[in-house]
């Protein structure tokens, strides 16, 4: 089953020639998963022939327009391409507010029903949870009331295999020993063993999105050991004066949360548009953390089972 990232808009406040404002979608299975909706987000989806009317839920980091300026739009197209079902969106209280007065003053009445649910930004909490994944919400340190989101796949199976199963086991014995369990007979003895019949369940995977922060070294608990972590990287580390005043984070501060948490893969974004070459925030994220990409507009990331 896929599990994968697609990189949408990368840029901080000010957009700057190809980097669009901050969006992403998280693709598991067949399911979208979208993470934040900056200005211009829908035209983003269609270059990258991502149908909308896939997308299951939308999580909004914050509200600063550069994270979810493209919402309305978004969903004024959802409704006139005649969607149906339902839309569950995760954000910081007052999204509603902003979108309800949206609403009223346009005259917009959606065909579908969006199911808001406030997330309290101060917590590590389950926010949450399908038939693919939990997802948790990662307290950020921003200006504003800023959360980020920890996304980990359920854990899988045991699979069978079905050169070394006897003959005759029926269906609810079958999913027990998926689960991990032996099969035993009406006596109480072992009938079969679920080691003798199964292998591993392949891994379950995980993706941690750190929105706009300032450095805060408590994440690293949080998010220890994920298979891909993005992190903004607003500034280089000599502009950390200005990241602390504004709230944000520089790139060897990103690869340093990076290499503390252990994790597998750092992706860095965000970026200033005082920085037209990138290459010297990959190079200094990199002197904390070797296994540190750009997160350039278009860049998918499949995260292998």
């Amino acid at each position: 089953m896929d599990f994968e990232l697609k990189i949408l808009g990368s840029a901080s406040a000010t957009p700057f020639m190809d980097r669009h404002h901050t969006a992403q979608v998280l693709t598991v299975g067949n399911t979208h998963y979208l993470i934040d909706c900056g200005e211009d987000t829908q035209r983003r989806l269609m270059e990258q022939k991502i149908r909308h009317q896939r997308i299951h839920t939308i999580f909004i980091s914050h509200l600063h327009g550069d994270h979810f300026f493209g919402l309305f739009g978004l969903l004024g197209t959802m409704h006139l391409n005649g969607r149906t079902e339902p839309l569950q969106l995760f954000g910081p209280a007052g999204l509603d507010e902003v979108l309800t007065t949206q609403f009223r003053h346009s005259a917009t009445h959606l065909n579908f029903e969006l199911e808001f649910t406030a997330v309290d930004t101060t917590q590590h909490a389950l926010v949450y949870e399908d038939k693919y994944l939990t997802v948790h919400s990662l307290p950020m340190r921003h200006r504003i009331p800023c959360c980020g989101y920890l996304f980990r796949e359920k854990p899988k199976r045991r699979r069978l295999l079905p050169e070394l199963l006897p003959p005759g086991l029926n269906p609810t014995q079958l999913h027990a020993l998926t689960l991990g369990e032996d099969v035993l007979a009406d006596n109480g003895e072992l009938l079969v063993s679920n080691a003798a019949v199964t292998t591993e369940p392949k891994r379950a995977r995980s993706y941690a999105y750190c929105s706009d922060t300032l450095y805060t070294e408590s994440l690293a608990d949080l998010v220890r050991g994920v298979d891909l972590l993005y992190h903004e990287a607003t500034f280089m580390d000599d502009m950390r004066e200005r990241a602390h005043t504004t709230h944000h984070s520089t790139a060897r501060q990103a690869g340093l949360l990076a290499r503390r948490a252990e994790v597998h893969r750092l992706l860095i974004g965000h970026f200033s548009s005082r920085y037209r070459d990138l290459q010297p925030l990959l190079a200094e994220a990199k002197t904390m953390f070797e296994w540190t990409e750009l997160a350039i507009e278009g860049l998918t990331i499949h995260l292998a089972e």
